[in-house]
């Protein structure tokens, strides 16, 4: 029987352990998509209590609170941060088997060297010590202990990026790129999309009467973003788009919901198609890569957004149909030769060979891996969800050439994730030595995880060096 949460953590075999402390463990970070606040690493937050750095916005936990009986008070309400860290505590005992079980008290070992189990008798004493510890634990702080090289937020078009010009002065170790994500673009019709034309307006100093105007405030700040480092953008969507609509069809939805009539849902679907193919082309002439994120219901308790707003733990799999429109948005982008590098994720595990199939109808036979299946994503952030994303790609792609694992958090407790994810890599290779499905060479399955956990993305993204 093995201890829990050891240096061995997860890896079950002699080639697994090597392969892990050898080669993967050694690899720094690149986490080419977060949702980190710039505002935060550009300042140096210090955290005031663990509340603020571990529970303030991870919906992760705040969803394993609801599902153990804590009332919201204790969640996202008016309770104090120790009582909301006491009531996270009285619930991390039912989370076993669950991925939090493993990632909180990773977390605890890592950052604050604690390794006494979280709940309810535990918690005054690790408050106390964790705190004592955030002390001098700042955003910087973290982001060195980790060896974090680059991370790349995600930001909206309108964003003033006055935090990446100063992170970008400051001459930190971390470099901190912005990505580009234009989803509200597509919102034609929504009650925010006028407001949020007008704030595009304002920050690209462009007059927007029209879908022209419209259209050069977005180019201006594709240019903005670029010019401060930025090569990757990001959309997340239920499906993606790829409805043909042409450019005087879109002008003419634009022009209708401009006068403030109503949108139906067919012209929000051209209008968004149109608009999918013109950052397509966007991010092609740049050389950028991007993300798509493909396939959540989100926000599906109504009386909660409206008592607590969006993003706030209230998502699950959807169950859209994506292949068929995946694939003719990515055909109509190559059939112009404007199909830029592109990581594909999906959240619905029923579509993990379909994703994994589908990268390989648009490889260009010069750069390796241009269309990637990206890591796991979500809700299969996990051990099984990981290993599946890893198995369909060895299977019907090339696992040697992906480009790894990113934590996508709010979070910055999050920079274990990496950490799980390169121990689930190794004993996923171990158990193939070990059954002699692949060869015990430590010289090839070394370059095999380090490609993975590092180097593939340092050569595949090409981010600037500042």
């Amino acid at each position: 029987m093995n201890a829990f949460l050891t240096e061995d953590f997860l890896l079950l075999n002699d080639a697994a352990r090597r392969l892990y402390h050898q080669f993967a463990a050694p690899q720094p970070i690149l986490d080419y998509h977060c949702h980190l606040s710039p505002c935060d690493i550009a300042e140096n937050r210090r955290f005031a209590n663990l509340f603020e750095i571990w529970l303030e916005g991870d919906h992760y936990k705040w969803r394993a609170m609801r599902a153990n009986g804590v009332a919201e008070k204790y969640i996202t309400g008016d309770a104090t941060p120790y009582e909301k860290f006491l009531a996270w505590a009285r619930t991390v005992p039912c989370t076993l088997r669950n991925p939090l079980y493993h990632w909180t008290h990773l977390e605890l070992q890592r950052y604050f060297g604690i390794t006494e189990l979280l709940d309810e008798s535990s918690a005054p004493s690790i408050w106390e010590r964790a705190n004592a510890v955030l002390s001098n634990l700042t955003a910087h702080a973290i982001l060195k202990k980790f060896n974090v090289e680059v991370v790349c937020t995600t930001d909206d078009p309108t964003d003033d990026l006055q935090h990446h010009r100063a992170i970008a002065k400051s001459h930190r170790p971390t470099q901190v790129f912005p990505a580009f994500r234009p989803d509200k673009a597509l919102a034609i019709g929504d009650p925010e999309f006028l407001p949020w034309v007008e704030k595009l307006s304002q920050v690209a100093n462009v007059d927007v009467p029209d879908l022209s105007g419209f259209l050069k405030a977005l180019h201006n700040r594709h240019d903005a973003f670029h010019a401060l480092g930025c090569r990757l953008s990001d959309h997340g969507l239920n499906h993606c788009y790829a409805e043909p609509c042409s450019e005087r069809a879109a002008a003419a939805i634009f022009a209708k919901a401009r006068a403030g009539h109503s949108i139906t849902d067919d012209e929000r679907t051209h209008f968004a198609s149109f608009m999918m193919l013109f950052f397509g082309r966007l991010d092609a002439e740049k050389g950028w890569t991007k993300q798509l994120h493909l396939g959540a219901l989100r926000n599906v308790n109504t009386a909660a957004r409206q008592k607590l707003g969006a993003d706030a733990g209230y998502d699950t799999i959807g169950d859209f149909p994506q292949a068929a429109h995946l694939a003719a948005y990515l055909d109509l982008l190559e059939q112009e030769n404007a199909l830029p590098q592109m990581i594909l994720y999906n959240v619905n595990p029923a579509d993990t060979f379909q994703f994994a199939t589908l990268i390989g109808n648009f490889q260009d036979g010069e750069r390796p891996g241009k269309i990637q299946y990206g890591s796991a994503w979500w809700f299969l952030d996990q051990k099984q969800g990981i290993t599946a994303q890893l198995d369909a790609l060895s299977n019907v792609g090339l696992l040697a050439r992906f480009i790894g694992m990113v934590t996508d958090s709010r979070s910055f407790m999050s920079y274990p994730r990496h950490e799980y994810f390169r121990r689930v890599l190794c004993d996923l290779i171990g158990q193939d030595v070990m059954r002699g499905e692949l060869p015990n060479d430590d010289a090839l399955l070394g370059r095999l995880i380090q490609d993975i956990c590092y180097r593939n993305a340092k050569q595949y993204l090409q981010l600037p060096v500042r």
